[in-house]
């Protein structure tokens, strides 16, 4: 089966990776936009805390978490995956009880988050953080390298025979596939289809992610998608070892975590302002501010990087995974849970497209309207 995904982010590259694995003949567009979602994604796998009241969006991201240490184990290549665990923090401990309430009543449908425990000094496990804060700690959290993820991926279904090339795709009415080799936008007015190449399909998989309501409207289909701006922060401390330190989650503010190089990752904004992939002064100062209030040891950490996403976002709210016609798959809308979720998405998105039953039941993830 001759198949085209349409994006090479992760959840793009977690779907060539599993159709090549399965036989498929596979060509990846790289559209190349600024704003991708995957390379400014932190790399938080703690699905445990979230979406309390949205048992599928749970569901999802739990899957997404189990689903990387078997990865890992394929991939045979660093991809920055590491099991630090998560601390939760807030100024008063009081408001730490509903987290621990939820997951205490998921761990025995997830024992991989581990025991969880109070950690009367968290400045002790992560030094620059305020001396005032309690916390728990999520033993089972990890964190990974969106990066790297994603070119492992790519790597891996590359040497399987699979094709990337770079563009934008389009599609016809009728599904089938033009690439142009001349950046543009999807978001732009349409281009003609002769002012490109056919790429002959019989399965396209649309993971455009902000983009894919775009990609998708020449089927007739109306999807709301939109961007969600995200800029975040990389800073170092020189000497320092920061490559086990937890991920530091916060009731409110900021969130917080390690990697090697003395680096540390501080965002993220959320911003609803359009395809604007823009790093700002409001943006930096909102992250730079909340970050010292959370962990005040950071002061003279030195900037080394700043980096914008633009997260795609369904509207109904759920993350959107499912074939819009009996040639087209979508699979995107998986906001900040990208990194958690992308491969697993993509292996869905694979199953799908080779006719085959999906890991877990996508009913949820269903178009809000057809």
């Amino acid at each position: 089966m001759r198949v085209v995904v349409i994006g090479s982010g992760i959840v793009g590259a977690g779907a060539a990776y599993h159709l090549t694995r399965r036989g498929a003949t596979v060509t990846v567009v790289d559209g190349g936009f600024h704003g991708e979602a995957t390379r400014a994604g932190a790399g938080i796998v703690c699905p445990w805390v979230d979406h309390p009241e949205d048992d599928a969006w749970y569901r999802l991201n739990r899957e997404g978490a189990r689903h990387y240490p078997g990865l890992v184990e394929e991939l045979g290549d660093d991809i920055g995956y590491a099991k630090v665990g998560a601390l939760l923090v807030a100024e008063d401990p009081a408001h730490l009880e509903p987290v621990r309430a939820l997951l205490l009543r998921r761990h025995p449908g997830a024992p991989e988050m581990g025991e969880i425990t109070d950690v009367p000094t968290p400045a002790g496990l992560f030094p620059p953080l305020s001396d005032t804060l309690s916390a728990i700690m999520v033993p089972g959290a990890a964190r990974v390298d969106g990066c790297a993820v994603r070119d492992a991926l790519l790597r891996a279904a590359v040497a399987q025979g699979a094709q990337v090339r770079t563009g934008t795709a389009t599609l016809t009415p009728t599904a089938e596939v033009i690439l142009h080799p001349e950046p543009c936008p999807p978001d732009q007015p349409e281009r003609p289809a002769d002012d490109g190449v056919r790429i002959e399909a019989d399965k396209v998989i649309v993971a455009a992610g902000a983009w894919t309501g775009e990609v998708c409207r020449p089927l007739g289909v109306e999807l709301p998608v939109f961007p969600r701006r995200g800029q975040i922060l990389h800073a170092t401390l020189e000497g320092v070892d920061t490559a086990w330190w937890p991920i530091i989650l916060p009731r409110k503010g900021p969130y917080l975590l390690g990697f090697p190089d003395s680096r540390i990752v501080i965002g993220a904004t959320v911003e609803d302002v359009g395809f604007a992939p823009r790093v700002t002064m409001g943006g930096l100062a909102e992250v730079i501010e909340a970050g010292l209030e959370v962990a005040p040891g950071l002061i003279n950490a030195t900037v080394t990087e700043t980096r914008v996403g633009l997260r795609p976002v369904y509207a109904p709210g759920h993350a959107l995974i499912a074939p819009l016609t009996d040639r087209v798959v979508v699979a995107t809308g998986l906001s900040a849970y990208g990194l958690t979720a992308g491969p697993f998405t993509g292996e869905i998105a694979a199953a799908l497209a080779l006719g085959e039953t999906p890991p877990i039941d996508i009913a949820p993830y269903a178009p809000a309207t057809r």
